[in-house]
């Protein structure tokens, strides 16, 4: 990642959000630069960026995490934080969730530090870092360029950058093939550990990744750009020196699974809406609602869903009025905001 040296803003960060993206404390010490200089007396933020591991043993035999049903930790979960003046909502359900957008990784620099879920970042295993998704949360996550998928386990939080939406591990990277290009697009699905399967999630050459493959080729021939990237105004990638093109990200339409009242996708009397928070008290819901209604002109619901009231901007018409409204939230300090189809 290009960050700076200034290391009481880190420790702030660290002290902040815990996470690998804006600081940790380290567990193990010999972090090296590319070098092969040892870390000074201030760990890796004597290092100018990311590295990648020397010597790194093979990692195409790294099996994906587990899905496996666990407590939410008790750091790294709290369900309104703030980072560099933005606010970020954590959800208390992810189910249903499903968003596409930017991929990075982050390596060297972070191995063996503590992770805002308080677990030891260790880039040789399937992990991620994400701004918004309980930790932990197991993820699927699916190279749209290339249709290889992985499953990772979400134990941190990061990045944060408007045009990043999830930080793969070395390993999670490698095996996504994106380790060349230093960033992704790819789409991101959350995982029910309950009802996960093995045999239900496929991670290798299935007709699933092969359709999304095709989907976002022919995406990107009707749009007549080669690769969909632009270079990244911020001057390089969130975690590593290797290449600053990216995209910013695009959640895509995902129906809460818990939604029983609403119709199928697309059905009669559905339309599309930014999903902001997802918290199972009514007076923080609604206190929500009314921060973003005296930020924005739009109208905003607050929708019961079983034991979770979810803050909703819309009905939207179009996709380039949510994409326009998703910036104008971050502005206003909401980021994370996500499209989903829902009941008028």
């Amino acid at each position: 990642m290009s960050w700076s040296r200034a290391l009481p803003l880190a420790l702030a960060l660290a002290l902040l959000a815990g996470c690998a993206s804006s600081g940790g404390t380290q567990v193990s010490d010999g972090a090296s630069t590319s070098t092969g200089k040892k870390a000074g007396k201030n760990g890796r933020y004597d290092m100018d960026a990311d590295a990648y591991p020397e010597d790194a043993p093979d990692v195409s035999t790294v099996p994906d995490a587990v899905p496996q049903v666990e407590p939410y930790t008790r750091s790294g979960n709290r369900s309104e934080y703030e980072v560099w003046g933005k606010r970020y909502n954590v959800m208390e359900d992810p189910r249903g969730y499903v968003a596409e957008g930017t991929a990075s990784w982050y390596g060297k620099k972070f191995h063996g530090y503590a992770t805002a879920s308080g677990e030891v970042y260790d880039m040789y295993t399937m992990t991620a870092a994400h701004k918004g998704l309980p930790l932990p949360t197991y993820a699927r996550i699916t190279n749209l360029d290339n249709g290889k998928q992985v499953i990772v386990k979400v134990n941190d939080r990061g990045p944060f950058h408007d045009d990043r939406l999830i930080d793969l591990s070395y390993s999670a990277a490698w095996r996504l093939d994106m380790l060349g290009h230093g960033t992704g697009h790819v789409r991101v699905e959350a995982l029910d550990a309950a009802t996960w399967r093995p045999s239900s999630s496929p991670t290798k050459g299935t007709a699933e990744s092969e359709r999304l493959l095709a989907r976002s080729q022919a995406v990107r021939r009707e749009q007549g750009i080669a690769g969909l990237e632009e270079m990244d105004a911020t001057g390089g990638s969130a975690t590593t020196a290797a290449s600053g093109a990216g995209v910013a990200a695009k959640p895509v339409v995902a129906s809460a699974a818990r939604n029983s009242g609403a119709a199928a996708s697309g059905g009669v009397g559905e339309a599309s809406f930014l999903q902001v928070a997802a918290v199972s008290d009514q007076r923080k819901a609604d206190s929500i609602r009314q921060r973003i209604g005296t930020a924005l002109d739009r109208p905003v619901r607050v929708l019961g869903d079983g034991n979770l009231y979810k803050v909703q901007v819309g009905p939207l018409e179009d996709n380039v009025r949510i994409e326009s409204l998703k910036s104008a939230l971050a502005s206003a300090g909401f980021a994370g905001a996500f499209s989903v189809k829902a009941p008028r």
